[in-house]
């Protein structure tokens, strides 16, 4: 099937049933990081830019979380951007990067716009589009990864995504598609990932700028722009990637993150829960030692005592004790003045953080960690090898996805709010309009 004949024909309901229910689980999974989001110093400072530089115009979208009316390019920026700044979205093998963050703020601001200028979206079409922007980002990935000497951000190609559930939404012209397609691409951001990692920033894994890149392509393909082809599509290269679409699906290889931490971290995250609960002497005041033993990559993080947010999230140590003392990670352990908690910082003092050689060589196949704890009355207890929750063959269970939905979305909305939204996304696939779902997601915070 030819990358144009997908993105006009898909329909949501021709997927397999366990690909829609993944589909529907990453839309959640997604707004509950949003929801997170809204009110901390990224989403801020980026909504401010929007409103300052992208006012709207013929075209018109709201801020999400928030119903102020921009640009879609203000919101994709500022909507890319939030959902980055809380790192719990979920994730993929062999992209090494991320879909959602960026094609779900994305998709729902040419949605909104859409909705502005008189045209209705049915739910079965909005979710149709999201699946084909999911699939065709992560395939837009894999061929990126394995053909760039570099490990880039997930914008770079996330972009493409963009452009393909986009395309459908505005039914465009294989000639527009294919432009569109070179444009996002040309001008997607080619970011050096490990540079982020070692000095963590705002910038985070460029989704912001993915989402831009990818809906400034449709627009400029729209006004005429020329600008095929996208070679991480059309090369012969990478035709690998994309022979099989529509048969095979990439969505079905994501995972899921419990904690709003770097994917690198979670091995431990997971090792160091299944401790706790087994043995619940395991608390901040009794530590004496944690040495975590993972992966080169992992390693790399360390993080002892974060500067802000983005470094308390692009850390293994810090979030590491801040499960051991306050007994989870969200929101409030990541972000604000937990990352200057003297109770917190005292346990990461004491993580030791080791590359073990066996792991480094599972990776990336395997994302591994193993951690020791030593008590102060000298008990200690070792975990063994574990893999991160959350993993195709560690899927989370759907009270798990509740149970960190809450506690994300917590943050900024109240209980009848997360349910109706649950509800509305449960209900999309009958739905004749976006109507009420867009109403939720847009409406002005309190």
């Amino acid at each position: 099937m030819s990358l144009y004949s997908f993105v006009r024909d898909f329909r949501f309901r021709d997927a397999p049933t366990h690909t829609r229910e993944l589909l529907q689980t990453c839309l959640p999974d997604i707004l509950g990081v949003a929801a997170g989001a809204r009110d901390n110093h990224t989403s801020q400072v980026l909504k401010r830019y929007a409103l300052n530089h992208y006012p709207a115009g013929t075209l018109s979208s709201r801020l999400l979380f928030d119903g102020r009316p921009v640009h879609p390019l203000g919101a994709a920026w500022a909507g890319g951007f939030s959902v980055d700044s809380l790192d719990a979205h979920e994730g993929h093998f062999t992209s090494k990067g991320h879909a959602g963050a960026t094609v779900v703020p994305a998709l729902l601001a040419l949605v909104d716009a859409c909705r502005e200028q008189g045209r209705s979206i049915s739910g079965e079409e909005f979710l149709s589009a999201l699946c084909i922007g999911y699939e065709t980002a992560l395939r837009a990935g894999a061929a990126l990864m394995a053909t760039a000497p570099e490990y880039h951000a997930s914008g770079s190609f996330s972009g493409i995504g963009v452009v393909c559930g986009g395309a459908r939404l505005l039914r465009m012209s294989e000639e527009q598609f294919r432009h569109a397609l070179g444009i996002a691409e040309y001008f997607g951001p080619r970011c050096p990932m490990m540079r982020l990692v070692d000095h963590p920033s705002m910038l985070r894994d460029a989704h912001g700028a993915g989402a831009y890149a990818g809906l400034n392509a449709l627009l400029l393909a729209e006004a005429g722009v020329t600008g095929a082809p996208a070679e991480t599509v059309e090369d012969a290269a990478v035709a690998a990637h994309w022979r099989d679409l529509g048969e095979r699906w990439e969505i079905d290889a994501q995972y899921f993150k419990p904690w709003p931490v770097c994917r690198w971290a979670q091995p431990a995250l997971t090792a160091m829960t299944a401790l706790m609960a087994e043995h619940p002497q395991i608390r901040g005041e009794n530590i004496e030692q944690i040495q975590v033993q993972t992966f080169h990559e992992s390693m790399r993080l360390q993080g002892h005592t974060p500067a802000n947010a983005d470094e308390a999230q692009y850390a293994l140590a810090f979030p590491l004790a801040a499960l051991v003392v306050r007994g989870q990670v969200g929101p409030l352990e990541v972000t604000g003045e937990a990352i200057h908690d003297a109770d917190i910082l005292a346990v990461s003092q004491r993580i030791e953080i080791i590359e073990s050689d066996e792991l480094s060589a599972r990776f990336p196949r395997e994302i591994l960690s193993r951690v020791l704890v030593q008590l102060k009355d000298g008990q200690s207890f070792s975990s063994p090898i574990t893999a991160a929750r959350g993993d195709p063959e560690t899927a989370m269970s759907q009270a798990e996805f509740r149970e960190k939905f809450d506690l994300l979305a917590a943050i900024s909305l109240d209980e009848k709010q997360r349910r109706d939204i649950e509800q509305e996304i449960a209900a999309l696939p009958d739905r004749s309009s976006c109507e009420k779902l867009l109403a939720l997601l847009f409406e002005p915070a309190a």
